[in-house]
């Protein structure tokens, strides 16, 4: 039976459109949920850098795109320093691959643009971006519900769903996908320390969507295993090195190996703009730190804090990793690749 699913509820994350002034990019400053949605607007790319910087974009495929869109705003009301610019958009969050793939994709662009607009050609270029990336969640939609079965109980971490992506989700695409298909019973949501990532985006993403949800803090993840109320877990990456090795939020890598244990599926979900082949496995992954200020507001004396954003997911640990192009063993992608 399938279950009433309502993803028009959701926004779209980030946008760049058009009017009398030039191009303007619309996106969710996601600091503000589950309290409050609310779509900030700019003409300035730097502005754009400290959304991405400050998470009020983030989740890697929205952070490549807002990167692209930094890019067409700099083209339209700048215009000068590219190799400058397009450094500082590029490393405004060091683990993401898709930031970098993207401002690429936009150099490559303007390298060919043999004079002609090179505003016009940016914003085309995104707008293609933006299509591409809901398909291509679709697509990854469809290839992960296809390895659930009926009634799945599915544990997920951070965010990755419509809120990381332009539209629809990674992670999240497949439980979307699943639950039209009346395969979801329930998703189990870490809050995900320290920022809370599944705590504020996504359980209010899937309660507006329809999608019977509980949260769970992180350290219960073990407990709900042992009874035997997790039959997969299903996570995004920022970063997928050639053998299979993923990076995802900080705490992905203890749930792989208690999934290990366990006897779950552990599913990666990701485009494949987020396979770094430059990189022959996950030790060559720049790991984010983060402000000390995330775990212990207020400083004590005499403590330090050490406060990855990421950890790294060995491959042997991963069932499957979901891309558009179709659902792999951390082997099968290399093969691909």
């Amino acid at each position: 039976m399938t279950m009433d699913i309502h993803i028009e509820n959701l926004p779209r994350t980030i946008e760049l459109v058009a009017d009398e002034g030039g191009p303007v990019l619309r996106y969710v400053d996601q600091r503000l949920l589950p309290g409050e949605l609310r779509m900030e607007q700019t003409r300035d790319w730097r502005t754009v850098v400290d959304a991405i910087k400050v998470l009020a974009v983030r989740g890697a495929p929205a952070i490549g795109l807002a990167g692209a869109a930094a890019m067409a705003l700099w083209a339209a009301y700048d215009g000068k320093g590219l190799e400058a610019a397009s450094e500082e958009i590029a490393t405004a969050r060091p683990t993401a691959v898709n930031l970098d793939w993207a401002v690429r994709r936009t150099l490559d662009e303007i390298s060919s643009s043999e004079g002609r607009d090179v505003s016009e050609r940016l914003f085309s270029l995104v707008k293609l971006m933006e299509a591409e990336d809901e398909a291509a969640n679709r697509a990854i939609g469809e290839n992960g519900a296809a390895l659930l079965g009926a009634e799945s109980r599915i544990l997920t971490h951070c965010n990755a769903g419509s809120l990381a992506v332009v539209f629809y989700g990674t992670a999240l695409g497949i439980v979307y996908a699943a639950a039209a298909q009346g395969k979801i019973e329930r998703v189990y949501a870490d809050e995900t320390r320290p920022v809370g990532q599944g705590a504020r985006l996504t359980v209010w993403e899937l309660s507006r969507v329809g999608i019977p949800t509980t949260l769970i803090c992180d350290n219960m993840a073990a407990s709900l295993m042992a009874k035997g109320c997790v039959d997969a877990v299903v996570v995004g990456a920022d970063r997928i090195a050639r053998n299979g090795d993923t990076a995802n939020k900080i705490g992905t890598y203890g749930l792989s190996v208690l999934a290990k244990e366990h006897g779950i599926p552990f599913y990666v979900a990701a485009p494949m703009s987020t396979v770094d082949n430059s990189l022959p496995d996950g030790s060559g992954i720049v790991i984010e730190q983060r402000a000390a200020a995330e775990v212990l507001p207020r400083a004590i004396e005499g403590v330090d804090v050490w406060n990855p954003a990421f950890d790294v997911t060995p491959a042997r640990l991963i069932s499957k990793i979901v891309t558009e192009k179709g659902a792999f063993s951390p082997e099968e992608l290399a093969a691909q690749l």
